[in-house]
């Protein structure tokens, strides 16, 4: 059965369309083309141009980690370094103590050999535990086609599996091709992973150097300094992060959008929007460095995402939504709110929880190591905000409506796991749980305000799950980080920090203003980049021509006419008589 039979025909005007978007995608697969064509004739040149540039990267692996990756359990490495300020007051103490380590290691050169294999072994064993909670992560992709595709209405079913699958296939490319030397192509700088060995070869700003770095310069097409052990398990961890953000788009703008337009989406995401706020403070950034800089606590601080992913993700959603309008019928005369109910009550719960089975690797793994013991902590934080978080949208829901929403429940949940997402490291399980509430409260509330109030038609929720509490988390970490966890984070108070030793990161219930007033700073700063960026290149794409599918398109529903295929096939087929 052909296309038409399934579903109907279609009117010149649409054929026409349909032909222009073809020439388009061929356009850009073309251009996909080209680009990875120059990245193959690059790829030698390239590793020629980074040969005697700075360390040597390690494809082979045998190379990374050593006896200076060996640490006890508190972090002091086994290695002493050889002190070079002389005008420190520490130097005569810090000279002594590497003169005795270079006598002692002398004396016992085995040791040395162990360490070298203790370090070796560390940095294995990190590796492993990041590559499989990013397995984990990169699982919540089926979480999120699950959830989105329920939420939506039947007519559109296989246009939510299409987005989702391809967000990760388009967003991946891009990444590759310049976002993650944008996010981490100066990450040695000041933000290096020494858990996975330090990636000691990425150590270039593109834009800005030292504590000012805004964009990061090495690492396009994963050659050259990027063709490394250490930097491909960072690469595997931190594209599903960024993944994160291209699906959270598609929950706010799905049953209205042209396919090649969700494609420019996902292009911008994983090229610009993403790595370059995320190089800000996951890259080594200058909003990680203002600790230092400008006197604010341990500079922003983000341990997994809540702004730095969802946020971003959240916000760039907004932006979209609005450019493109409500669906069709979804606002009556004098603004009635019309409501289209999900279409699968079992994808959605089913998604859910496969998306809070993926937050054990994306809050957890983001320690990069599981040597540190933090790991324990960070779940048990992560589940109880997801309860939490799910427990207070079910009862808020329950009272002022009189039946719990079950698709509102699941949102309350995920609004728990984004807000927890930034401070999950930091605080304590009862903060965990109080943050939890606050989420999806708040989740409720912003359902509530952008369908009545700003009029955005948002059919999954994202913005609130994953814009608003993404900036709420970012914020709690000002709030309710107890200093127990991130002593010299971002290289502040490495030795003692408001007075007290080994102290980490601290928020304003804990006696830090300084660090309340950062991640108020930057939670925001990240909400307005995210709308501002992403409002202003779509406008302009989208009056040159429109993102929107045709008006009888949408009526019918997207599965046939934008990607030739129902969701339900068996819907359109009359059975036969007997």
């Amino acid at each position: 059965m052909n296309a038409t039979a399934l579903g109907g025909s279609r009117p010149n005007m649409t054929k026409r369309a349909d032909g222009r978007s073809l020439r388009s995608c061929l356009r850009m697969v073309s251009a996909g083309l080209a680009i990875l064509l120059v990245a193959v004739l690059l790829d030698g040149p390239a590793t020629l141009c980074f040969a005697d540039d700075g360390p040597k990267p390690d494809p082979s692996g045998t190379a990374t980690g050593d006896k200076t990756s060996a640490v006890d359990a508190a972090g002091n490495p086994f290695v002493v370094p050889e002190p070079t300020d002389k005008a420190a007051p520490d130097y005569a103490a810090n000279k002594k103590a590497f003169d005795e380590y270079k006598a002692q290691a002398a004396k016992e050169p085995l040791a040395v050999k162990l360490a070298d294999s203790v370090g070796h072994v560390r940095v294995g064993t990190n590796f492993a535990w990041t590559l499989n909670t990013g397995y984990l992560v990169l699982f919540m992709q089926a979480g999120f086609a699950l959830l989105t595709c329920g939420l939506v209405r039947k007519k559109n079913a296989a246009h939510l599996m299409m987005l989702n699958f391809a967000a990760y296939v388009f967003a991946f490319l891009a990444y590759y091709a310049v976002g993650y030397a944008f996010q981490f192509g100066a990450v040695a700088i000041n933000a290096a992973p020494t858990n996975l060995g330090g990636v000691p070869t990425l150590n270039k700003f593109l834009i800005g150097s030292g504590q000012w770095g805004f964009v990061g310069g090495k690492g396009f097409f994963l050659v050259g300094p990027a063709y490394d052990v250490s930097s491909n398990v960072l690469t595997l961890f931190e594209v599903v992060f960024m993944e994160t953000a291209g699906y959270i788009i598609v929950g706010a703008i799905c049953e209205r959008i042209t396919f090649w337009a969700f494609l420019l989406c996902e292009l911008f995401i994983g090229a610009i929007l993403y790595p370059i706020s995320g190089c800000w403070t996951w890259g080594g950034g200058w909003l990680s460095q203002v600790g230092s800089t400008l006197n604010l606590g341990h500079g922003y601080v983000d341990f997994a995402g809540s702004s730095v992913v969802h946020a971003v993700g959240g916000f760039c959603a907004m932006a979209l939504a609005i450019i493109l309008g409500p669906r069709l019928g979804k606002y009556g005369p004098g603004g009635k709110i019309r409501v289209f109910p999900a279409h699968n009550i079992v994808y959605v719960v089913t998604g859910t929880f496969l998306l809070l089975f993926g937050w054990m690797g994306f809050n957890p793994g983001s320690t990069l190591g599981a040597t540190d013991l933090r790991i324990s902590v960070v779940a048990v934080n992560t589940n109880l905000a997801a309860v939490a978080g799910s427990a207070a949208a079910m009862l808020i829901w329950y009272f002022a409506f009189g039946k719990p929403d079950i698709t509102m429940a699941c949102n309350g949940m995920l609004a728990g796991l984004v807000a927890v997402t930034a401070p999950c490291a930091f605080i304590s399980p009862t903060s965990a749980t109080v943050i939890g509430v606050l989420a999806g409260s708040l989740v409720c509330g912003g359902v509530l305000f952008n369908e009545r109030v700003l009029k955005i038609d948002d059919p999954c929720g994202a913005i609130s799950v994953h814009g608003y509490c993404g900036w709420l988390g970012a914020v709690c970490v000002g709030i309710f980080a107890d200093g127990a966890y991130g002593a010299g984070w971002n290289g502040v108070g490495a030795t003692a920090y408001l007075g007290h030793v080994g102290q980490g990161v601290t928020g304003l219930l804990h006696g830090d203003t300084r660090q309340f007033l950062c991640q108020l700073m930057g939670a925001t700063l990240y909400a307005v980049w995210a709308f501002g960026a992403t409002y202003v290149v779509f406008s302009v794409v989208n009056k040159v021509r429109s993102m929107r599918v045709a008006p009888e398109v949408e009526e019918e529903g997207l599965d046939v006419p934008e990607f030739g295929m129902p969701g339900y096939p068996e819907d359109a087929v009359a059975p036969a008589p007997y």
